[in-house]
């Protein structure tokens, strides 16, 4: 057996040396079954005591390629130099001093960066807190504070969160709502154009992206609430649990020019999609025109520290001092992150997810032009998903024949996970190479030639 040392250092591609789980893994899990909430939902067995780059080592000291990325978070790759030297760096000089109540740094020059980056004017303001939903939570305070109005309109599928108001205008499990209704008042529901293919038959991305806009206006508006009662679109520019599913630019245009017709705010939510991972900084980059009034953002923002930021035109975020707060929310840690993160990012990462998205979408589409239950590739940069059905000819899909491809690929050493209700997301932190992607790819082969 190999020691740790001279397994990790250097190491791009994956190495099993034990069963799965090993034993020091197995101990872990037991003790995590005693203690941890049973909320959590553990997929496969893995076990991380190190990771680099791409790369994830376990307690049994073997090897795995992560494809998640910690569901899109460790953006940079885990524990990239020169974060960590960032987070040692302001450690040693203050961890907290809390931004809702004084003044420091970093805090001022990350929400200028936001303000200076995000699509539209730059003349913004930004909200922190820790996480996605809290980003989310504050868009959807903020929309009901400046227009007065009460009401939001968010698509199926979707998934903005956990905490109440996210989780009121996400539609994406009823698992996920099961026991906690009744949930904030005032929500209604679209079709994201692509799922109109299979509601309503229509055959091309534009034709369900019109029967969409459609839908918003002949029936919520005209059946459900008049538009004058909406406070906020909550739209994903690329939707991410949902199947990772990109719309037709017609579709999120239309969308924009639906909500100034009415007087409606845009919120963009891109705690997945942004910071580089499509290819452009951020996702709604994809659609030029397209300037949201407010963008939510989180995940990959600083690297695995957690953040999130909810980002307004100034003349939208008007409310009052006390209106809406957070201890944590811009820990000086986390924006030193992110400002790490956004350097790096810029110079050179955002180049390689150009060169490396569409290499994996390329191999990726050859798998599927060969093998049958690979329905569909889609996605953008390094956000990319395959739709696993039993057949081309059926397109039925198989959430099952999905769930086994993700446990086979565990034990092949691969780490991916799904998303939607059979498809296969691979969201690989941005510093893949080449070599990585072939290796990843040649696992899934593998695991699919195996299914038969």
């Amino acid at each position: 057996m190999r020691n740790h040392a001279s397994l990790w250092e250097g190491a791009i591609q994956p190495h099993i040396q034990t069963e799965l789980p090993g034993p020091k893994t197995k101990a872990l899990i037991e003790k995590d079954s005693h203690y941890l909430s049973p909320s959590y939902t553990r997929g496969y067995p893995l076990s991380i005591k190190r990771g680099y780059g791409a790369m994830v080592v376990d307690m049994d000291d073997n090897l795995f390629l992560d494809y998640c990325a910690g569901i899109a978070v460790c953006s940079t790759g885990h524990s990239h130099p020169a974060v960590v030297q960032t987070i040692q760096e302001q450690s040693a000089q203050f961890l907290h001093m809390s931004g809702t109540d004084f003044y420091y740094t970093v805090m001022a020059e990350l929400a200028e960066k936001l303000a200076t980056t995000t699509p539209g004017t730059p003349d913004k303001k930004v909200f922190f807190g820790n996480s996605g939903t809290e980003a989310n939570e504050a868009a959807l305070k903020l929309a009901r504070y400046h227009t007065g109005r009460k009401g939001y309109i968010s698509f199926y599928r979707s998934f903005h969160g956990r905490t109440f108001g996210s989780m009121s205008v996400s539609a994406s499990k009823s698992v996920q709502r099961k026991h906690f209704m009744p949930l904030v008042p005032g929500v209604f529901h679209a079709h994201y154009p692509y799922f109109y293919r299979d509601i309503f038959k229509s055959e091309t991305p534009e034709a369900c992206a019109e029967a969409c806009l459609n839908y918003i206006e002949d029936y919520i508006f005209k059946l459900l609430t008049p538009p004058d009662e909406i406070a906020a679109f909550i739209v994903e520019p690329i939707q991410g649990e949902g199947g990772y599913v990109t719309p037709p630019p017609s579709f999120i245009l239309g969308l924009q020019a639906l909500a100034r017709k009415h007087g409606i705010l845009i919120i963009a939510d891109e705690v997945q999609a942004g910071m580089g991972r499509t290819g452009h900084l951020w996702a709604s980059q994809l659609y030029p025109g397209f300037e949201p009034d407010i963008l939510t953002s989180a995940k990959g923002l600083a690297s695995g520290m957690p953040l999130g930021a909810c980002v307004a035109r100034s003349d939208v975020m008007n409310w009052e001092p006390g209106s809406h707060a957070t201890t944590f929310g811009g820990n000086p840690v986390s924006c030193a992150a992110a400002l790490k993160t956004f350097e790096l990012v810029e110079n050179g990462l955002l180049d390689n997810v150009r060169v490396q998205g569409p290499y994996l979408k390329a191999r990726l589409q050859a798998l599927a032009d060969r093998y049958d239950v690979i329905g569909e590739v889609r996605g953008e940069g390094l956000m990319l998903g395959i739709e696993i059905v039993e057949s081309k000819v059926s397109k039925k899909k198989a959430p099952d024949l999905r769930n086994r491809i993700v446990d086979d690929c565990f034990y092949h050493g691969l780490l991916i996970l799904g998303c939607g209700e059979n498809s296969i997301r691979f969201s690989p932190p941005l510093v893949i190479c080449e070599e990585q992607t072939d290796s990843a790819v040649r696992i899934l082969e593998t695991v699919l030639q195996q299914l038969h």
